[in-house]
């Protein structure tokens, strides 16, 4: 299989290495100093958590010719960077499949209008990782299991070509892919929590410790998190993938240390700070998509506008450790509240019912 990867950073050099190792026909596209590294050094792929290095050399290219042609087009980079090639890949007539792997919350239309319904699949890229040098750092596998890819069609049918590009990602090392029918829906919500939580990092100044410490940032951005669910939920989208409904339940006073917990986690790091910090551009461009979104249904959305400033890197972040918002414990003590009663009347009934029985044997 003759495969082009386009874009080069951390999770386009993991799959164009993965699939050379699988035997693959992998030629990289990668411009600048990134070409340069290829070149000089291969792909090289750290582990974030043990520092192990591996390195890979396949064939680069700086540009897509109109006839060039492959199996397939792996498109890994920024949504906005993705826009921006679209004229290229239109141009290119002789690959008949291009697999977008990136952030979406803007569905489809611009895609399929530009390459043709029949061209285009869409994924998500995961793991995540970041850029150190000529040297790719990459999120470890979580307790020896298998990345997972979402990939599906723009229709959200399975068609063989699914099944077919499906079966060669998951020929890549650590890797397995889940077909979906509803990839929109699955990368409007993954936008949905990226883009709040990325500006409340912002808000902490792109410091996981300091925004775990900070609870007005940290509160913020899950009430932007949660609004943008609700949302699009009230648009007719159902959660994707289905616990991600959970996010709308769980009460704010439990979520926020959950997150807190879940943003420091040391091998999540050149994730969860990596890609905000080296991608801003791409944080601005999906939150206006997705505010876009939300206000062509007239929702309103004040946590998240709340939070847009911040993405400006000219906006002074929250202080560090302010704590002068506090938790909304409503949703909790509303049905303790509620149980509290439903107690006292159960017990005010068996009291009243004992009370009468006794005075009726009197």
């Amino acid at each position: 299989m003759r495969i082009l990867v386009y874009g080069m950073g951390p999770l386009g050099s993991v799959y164009a290495a993965r699939l050379a190792e699988a035997g693959h026909d992998v030629v990289a596209l990668a411009r600048g100093e990134r070409l340069e590294h290829l070149r000089e050094y291969g792909i090289v792929l750290e582990d974030a958590r043990t520092a192990e290095r591996e390195t890979w050399h396949v064939d680069t290219i700086e540009e897509l010719e109109a006839d060039d042609s492959y199996d397939l087009i792996m498109v890994v980079m920024r949504k906005n960077q993705a826009m921006e090639i679209l004229p290229t890949l239109e141009d290119n007539r002789a690959s008949p499949t291009v697999l977008f792997m990136m952030n979406n919350a803007g569905g489809f239309a611009e895609l399929t209008e530009s390459l043709g319904r029949e061209r285009v699949m869409v994924g998500f890229p995961f793991p995540g990782g970041d850029r150190h040098g000529h040297v790719m750092r990459i999120v470890p596998q979580v307790a020896g299991r298998p990345w997972e890819l979402p990939i599906g069609e723009v229709d959200g049918r399975v068609t063989p070509r699914t099944r077919r590009i499906a079966a060669i990602l998951e020929s890549m090392r650590g890797f397995t892919v889940v077909i979906r029918t509803d990839m929109d829906a699955w990368l409007k919500y993954h936008v949905a929590a990226a883009v709040p939580l990325a500006a409340a990092l912002y808000a902490a100044d792109l410091s996981s410790e300091r925004l775990a410490r900070t609870p007005d940032a940290l509160i913020l951005g899950v009430r932007g998190l949660k609004e943008a669910f609700e949302g699009l939920r009230s648009m007719g989208i159902p959660p994707s993938p289905a616990p991600g409904r959970l996010v709308e339940y769980i009460p704010e006073p439990v979520l926020v240390p959950l997150v807190g917990k879940a943003v420091t986690a040391e091998d999540l790091q050149p994730s969860i700070i990596g890609h905000p910090r080296d991608a801003r551009d791409e944080m601005q461009y999906l939150a206006d998509e997705l505010l876009a979104l939300l206000r062509s249904a007239d929702i309103s959305t004040p946590y998240l506008d709340q939070l847009y400033p911040y993405i400006d890197p000219k906006t002074p972040p929250i202080p560090d450790g302010s704590d002068l918002v506090g938790k909304n414990w409503r949703p909790i003590w509303v049905p303790l509240a509620a149980l509290a009663a439903a107690v006292g009347v159960f017990a005010g009934v068996k009291y009243l019912r004992h009370n009468g029985q006794t005075k009726t044997r009197e």
